[in-house]
Formats: C-alpha cells, structure tokens, sequence
C-alpha cells in the first residue's frame, strides 16, 4: 500500500518491534496526528477467541467517561409516551412505522445509533438487512432494546459505545479524539479494556489479550504491552 508522506513521517516515531505502556502509547499516538482535521483515536483489540462459535462472543457496550467527540445522531423507534419521552430526551428523530418506511424507501440512513422499545421490534426486524451489515440493529445486550428510552439517549449522548468481535475476533472503537488531554484519553481506554476484559467467556482459554493497538484514523499503529492494559484495568 502506498502511503502518503506525512504518514511516512509519523511511521518513523513509532518503533514497531516496541510494547508500550498505555499512557507512552496515548502520548505518542497524539504526536503522530498529522491531519488537518481532530483525529479520532481507534482500539483494536485481538482476542483469543473464536467468534464462529456463539459461546465465544464478546459483545457489550460501555460508556466512555469523557465521550468520544463526536455528536451522536439518535433515532429512536417508538410510540405514545415513550415517543413523547424520547423526544424530551433529545433523540434526534422519532417515530415508527414512518421511520422504517423511510428507511426503506428512501435509502434514509441519517443517523448513528437506533434504540427501539421492545414492543416495537416486530416491525424494526423487517430492517435486518439493511441494518444489521451497518451495525445499526437494536439490541438488548448493548442496551438499544430498551423500554428506558430517555436514559439510553443520554448514555449514548454521553458517550457510550458499542464493542463486538468481527470476523478476525477484533473490536474496533473509539476512545475519543487526539485534541483530549492525556488522560482523558486514558480514563476512557482503560474503561473500554476494563469491560472487555470482564466480557470474557468462561470457555476462552489460553491468552485473551492476543494483542492490542492504538492509531490516529490517517496514522500508524501504535501496539500496546497486554500485560501493563491488564495490569491498568484491574487498578
């Protein structure tokens, strides 16, 4: 892959063969953020799973103590008075079987979470499809599925994320921009590895932690020791 000079230029500050500990890691990863734009900082994280095999899913959702910087656009599916609540809550669109509709219809994906009540799933499984490959279905155990529709507008408001396995039993999130202080970066990277640890399955064995990474979206990986990310989630 070709790469461009700037990323050429902050490759050279990172030592690859190096484990860094969490905090030289979120140091680094600011000072080889070179785009003209506040970089989201990334965590890949590789477990020593198999995610084939559904007693070996890890997949949750955490809310990152100082946010990720991005504004979260909520659509919530709902109706009568957990409509009305979402609405008093923020959600940024609200509605039912028009809302699906649009969808459907129009293509219409402008938003970035869905939360839906549960006696509206019925009708928000007709999207699984188109849903599902975005990583936008609602569900239960990352708290979208909810009768509670004010507070999951206002964890997600404040910065609560999703995490789950893909095909190469990784999980891809946000820990916040690369303008955060030091260590808000590192208050919410500890949060995120805190819940992935305690996500483990009880049928994982050997190592779990294969190996985590910290990048800047347009810089290069930055690998962190597993041992010193256990050692700060426990604390």
């Amino acid at each position: 892959m070709k790469r461009g000079k700037k990323y050429i230029e902050s490759a050279k500050m990172v030592d690859r063969m190096n484990l860094y500990a969490p905090t030289e890691a979120i140091e680094l990863c600011k000072k080889v953020a070179k785009a003209k734009f506040d970089e989201t900082v990334e965590a890949h994280i590789k477990l020593g799973v198999d995610s084939r095999h559904a007693d070996q899913q890890v997949r949750g959702a955490v809310v990152l103590p100082h946010g990720t910087g991005r504004t979260i656009r909520v659509l919530v599916i709902a109706k009568g008075d957990k409509a009305t609540e979402a609405e008093q809550a923020g959600a940024d669109y609200v509605g039912a079987e028009d809302m699906i509709q649009k969808i459907q219809s129009e293509n219409w994906f402008e938003f970035d979470v869905v939360v839906a009540t549960p006696d509206m799933m019925g009708i928000v499984g007709r999207l699984g499809r188109v849903l599902g490959p975005k990583g936008l279905m609602p569900n239960p155990r990352s708290g979208t599925v909810t009768a509670e529709v004010g507070r999951a507008i206002a964890d997600i408001k404040a910065g609560k994320i999703e995490y789950r396995l893909d095909r190469q039993n990784i999980i891809h999130c946000p820990i916040g921009k690369t303008s955060f202080e030091t260590e808000k970066l590192q208050d919410n990277f500890v949060t995120l590895m805190d819940a992935v640890i305690k996500a483990k399955p009880s049928v994982a064995k050997g190592q779990y932690l294969r190996s985590v990474v910290i990048a800047p979206t347009m810089g290069p990986g930055i690998k962190i020791n597993p041992q010193r990310v256990t050692e700060s989630a426990v604390q």
